[in-house]
This record gives structure tokens, C-alpha cells and sequence, in this order.
């Protein structure tokens, strides 16, 4: 690579924004040289949070964090300053509010007759531990494209420790049983405290606001240039040396198309589809539209560079099943704090400290969060936000006889205030925004190992992935921190960079924390 050498990349994702950070950060390239091209109005990708308080704010989901894992995103974030604190990055402050606001969930589950359910123990019968150490020893050659039906049996889908894990991660019965062995493997650190959250992290604010902006900035102060509105449609490529090599790209901006030139030494970056592509809105009077990828072109690239290509992955394998990877979340403004007061009294837990509250006994398995406020960095005072999600969004409602799909906020509210006992004045100021999400979990679908291409796959030259996406071993996708290792391995090898990428903490290796697990699973 030399000082003219351009990169582009295309899709405007935390995997997008931390590759360009790591190319100016530890491969030299100046941020002018560097183009990143999102289709939508903003960057952030499924990171996302808009809204005001008149029109109410969205969030179409929320992902855990941790300070134990997330070595590369931490990483990152430890060279990016803070936009709150003067003087502090991204990393520090996150650690100091999660210091002063420590989790610790009372009500992580709610039963029917609307009590807490007792989840100091996981209610594993010795079939069912078993059953998991299984699974969790299992090579994944042996794993394949299996299922988590395949290796546990019913009863294990009714303890109290798969409806908080499930409902942690979004893992649904017939999702890959790899994905989910990863998630023992990676997060064993979480199982011993996984009935009270005690392990996740959260930002100051949503993610958009505390992690997308900030390194928005910090890239758009060192020059790069952040395109939105502009869709990618092809690649033009050619073989060279016995390599794929992307010569052109083809884009569109409104009506205008243009053609951008890759000369010999720049770089190309792809985000190979969306968890999120094909999300849609509904209102207080109104369900979402049900949309595919038929009406968003966002698996389009990806379909069209596999041809012929294996190493290039198969998108078929993941969104090929609407049914099997959506679901819905709901976000809800509220300007009476009487809906927090009365969750405040029920769980036991202050905004911001108990996580998730999941009804295990829904028919949507419908949970919510109220995280510590405000949640948004241009919220007032006196408004509050709430999100919410449910995995089963096809089922009839336990208080609304139809399925959340077909629901407005209002009913989904009524819904909600079902299960909580709460009077449906104590939401009368609310706005509450559904979205449904068709492929939110399809990265989970069973797969083979070569459905997911290398982030540099076999055979190119000047060309990466970076998405949830690609193959890493041992990692765990739907997580920050996928996208980012996945950037930090795709510019590092381009670049020809040696600094070396942060390892996976192997907490699974950890006698303590084998203890800790094994003496969680008898209790």
C-alpha cells in the first residue's frame, strides 16, 4: 500500500466505522483517502436510536456488552475520545457509569400469576445437564448444520435457565446448536450470574449516541468521507494473478448513478447484508409492514458476488426463512413517570440497574428493559423511554387475541399491561413505536462452515467482508464485538499490519469459572 492507496467501504456499519479507525489508527492511511458509502440517511447500521420526544424515539434493538469480553471493541474504544467527558474515551467512561450503576436483576422472570419467579436455580434435571455438557464438548464438524432440538430434549425448553439465556442472547429451539455452543463457550463467565445480569455492561446512552457518534466524529475529524444515501448495486471485477479483484463500483445517489474507479492499490470492504435489512415501522394505530428482502436490495450484493464463488460464502443459508428469524421490538416514550414508578415497585430494581424482565409464560415471550435514563442524548428530563422485545411475534397475545405482527403500539401496550397488572392509564401518555425485524436473528440459522465466507476470503487480492456475516472461530456473532474483530482482521491483513489483534479471553479455560458454572448447573 502506498500514501495514495484509497479504501472503500460499503455499508455504513460499526464494522464500516471501526475499519476505517483501525486503518488510520494502525495501518497510517489518512482518513481522506478513506470512503465509507451507507445507503441510509445515517451511520450506525443495526446500531441505531433516533427520535424526539414529540415524535417519539426508536431503537430497533439494543446488543449486550461486557468489559470481561469485547477485546477488540474495547480496543478500539480506548482511542476514542468521550463526547460527555472531556478527557476520558469512550472506554473509560463506560467503566465509570457501569461502576456507579451496577446490575443486579430482582424480576429477571415474571410468571403468569404476575410473581417473580425464584431463578437462584436453572431447573435442570440430570438429563438435561447431560444433555448440555454434550453439546458444549462437541467438535463443531460434528455440530454442522445441526439443531438445538437435536441435542436437548423438550423438557430442557421449559427451565428457568433457557428463558433467561434465550432471552439474553434471542436464541429461539431450532437456531444453530454451533451458535449456541459458542455462546456456552464464550459467555460461560455469564452462566453463573446470568439470574441477575451482573455481567452485562451498558453505555451511557444507546448505542448510537454513545458509541456511533463518538467514532463518527473522530473519523469525520480526520478527514474521511461519510457518504449516506448512496446505495451500492455492483461490483465490477475481474481475475488477476488468479485472484478476484474489484476494478469498479457502482452506486447510486437519488437519481444520479455514478461509477467509482478502484485503481490498482486501493481496497475494497463489503458488509455482506444486514441482520437488519428489511426492518419496517409501525405507530400507535398501526402494525409494521411485513417486508423481505424483496424490498430492500440488502442481501443483493452479497447474492450476486457467491455466483460461482463458494469461498464467497452462502447468503441462502441465512435468509431463507423469514419465519425462523424475526422478530419485534417495541420502544416506548413515556411523559408520566408513573409507568417507571410502578416497575420500580415491582421488580425492586431503580432504571437502569435490574435488565431484562421477561414473562416467561407469553405467548409472544415478551420482555422489556428500562435502562437507566435518559436514554438519548437529546431527552428531556421529564421523559421516559422503555424497550422492549418479544421472540414470538406470530402467536396469538395472551390479552390481545391476535399476533404482536399484526399489532399496533397501543395494543402491544395493552398487551404489556396484561402481564404486569398495570392500569392502562398508567400508559395514557405513551407512544409506543413496534418495528419488526425479519432477519434480526438469521446470522443463528443452522449453517455449514463454509455458508460464511473469511473476512479476506481464499482468492482475492484487493477485496474483505466485515459483518456478522463472515467466520471467525470461536467468536460469537449478534455482538458488537463480531463486527469489529472481524474489521480489525480484514484491515490487518490487507494492510499487512503486525501490531498484533487482542486474543479471545478464554474464561471457558478457567478452572473458577468451570466451578462456578458446574455448581450454577446443580443447584
Amino acid at each position: 500500500m502506498n500514501m495514495t492507496s484509497k479504501a472503500y467501504l460499503v455499508g455504513g456499519g460499526i464494522g464500516s466505522l471501526a475499519a476505517a479507525a483501525f486503518m488510520i489508527r494502525d495501518g497510517g492511511m489518512r482518513g481522506s483517502n478513506i470512503s465509507i458509502l451507507e445507503a441510509m440517511p445515517l451511520l450506525g447500521g443495526s446500531l441505531d436510536g433516533s427520535g424526539d420526544p414529540v415524535a417519539g424515539y426508536s431503537l430497533r434493538g439494543g446488543r449486550m456488552l461486557t468489559t470481561d469480553n469485547y477485546e477488540c471493541t474495547w480496543d478500539l474504544f480506548k482511542s476514542i475520545p468521550s463526547l460527555i467527558t472531556k478527557g476520558k474515551t469512550v472506554f473509560e467512561e463506560t467503566v465509570d457509569f457501569n461502576e456507579k450503576h451496577l446490575a443486579h436483576s430482582m424480576a429477571r422472570l415474571v410468571d403468569r400469576r404476575r410473581a417473580k419467579v425464584k431463578v437462584t436455580s436453572m431447573g435442570f434435571s440430570m438429563q438435561d445437564r447431560l444433555e448440555l455438557l454434550k453439546l458444549s464438548n462437541a467438535d463443531e464438524d460434528t455440530l454442522a448444520a445441526s439443531r438445538i432440538t437435536d441435542w436437548l430434549s423438550p423438557p430442557f425448553f421449559e427451565t428457568e435457565f433457557w428463558y433467561m439465556w434465550v432471552t439474553t442472547f434471542a436464541f429461539q429451539p431450532w437456531h444453530s446448536a454451533i451458535e449456541f455452543k459458542r455462546y456456552l463457550h464464550r459467555f460461560m463467565l455469564e452462566f453463573s450470574r446470568i439470574d441477575t445480569l451482573a455481567g452485562v455492561k451498558r453505555t451511557i446512552y444507546n448505542q448510537y449516541d454513545s458509541l456511533v457518534l463518538p467514532l463518527q466524529k473522530w473519523l469525520d475529524a480526520q478527514g474521511v468521507r461519510l457518504i449516506t444515501g448512496c446505495k451500492v448495486t455492483e461490483l465490477d471485477h475481474a481475475t488477476e494473478d488468479g485472484k478476484f479483484k474489484v476494478n469498479a463500483i457502482h452506486c447510486r445517489r437519488g437519481a444520479v448513478s455514478e461509477v467509482i474507479t478502484v485503481n490498482a492499490d486501493d481496497l475494497v470492504f463489503v458488509q455482506n447484508a444486514s441482520m437488519t435489512d428489511a426492518s419496517s415501522l409501525g405507530s400507535m394505530t398501526t402494525a409494521p409492514s411485513k417486508l423481505s428482502k424483496a424490498d430492500s436490495e440488502g442481501w443483493g450484493l452479497w447474492e450476486k458476488l457467491v455466483q460461482g464463488r463458494p469461498q464467497f460464502g452462502n447468503p441462502a443459508a441465512f435468509n431463507s426463512c423469514i419465519a425462523q428469524s424475526c422478530w419485534e421490538s417495541f420502544t416506548v416514550t413515556l411523559k408520566d413517570p408513573a409507568f417507571f414508578d410502578l416497575m420500580s415497585q415491582f421488580s425492586g430494581n431503580e432504571a437502569g440497574t435490574g435488565g431484562l424482565v421477561t414473562f416467561k409464560d407469553s405467548n409472544w415471550l415478551m420482555s422489556i428493559v428500562l435502562a437507566h435514563q435518559p436514554h438519548f442524548a437529546n431527552q428531556p428530563a421529564d421523559v421516559q423511554v422503555f424497550w422492549g422485545y418479544s421472540l414470538l411475534p406470530d402467536r396469538i397475545g395472551n390479552f390481545v387475541a391476535k399476533p404482536m405482527a399484526d399489532c399496533s403500539g397501543a395494543e402491544i401496550l395493552q398487551e404489556l399491561c396484561g402481564h404486569l397488572r398495570f392500569d392502562l392509564d398508567t400508559v395514557e401518555s405513551a407512544n409506543c413505536i413496534p418495528c419488526r425485524m425479519p432477519y434480526i436473528t438469521s446470522m443463528f440459522m443452522p449453517r455449514m462452515r463454509s455458508d460464511r465466507p473469511l473476512p479476506v476470503p481464499l482468492g482475492t487480492k484487493n477485496f474483505a467482508f466485515i459483518s456478522q456475516f463472515v467466520e471467525i472461530a470461536d467468536d460469537v456473532v449478534f455482538t458488537v464485538e463480531y463486527s469489529v474483530r472481524a474489521a480489525q482482521m480484514a484491515v490487518y491483513e490487507l494492510l499487512g499490519i503486525t501490531r498484533e489483534i487482542p486474543v479471545i479471553t478464554p474464561h471457558d479455560k478457567s478452572l473458577q469459572t468451570q466451578f462456578e458454572a458446574l455448581t450454577k448447573a446443580f443447584k
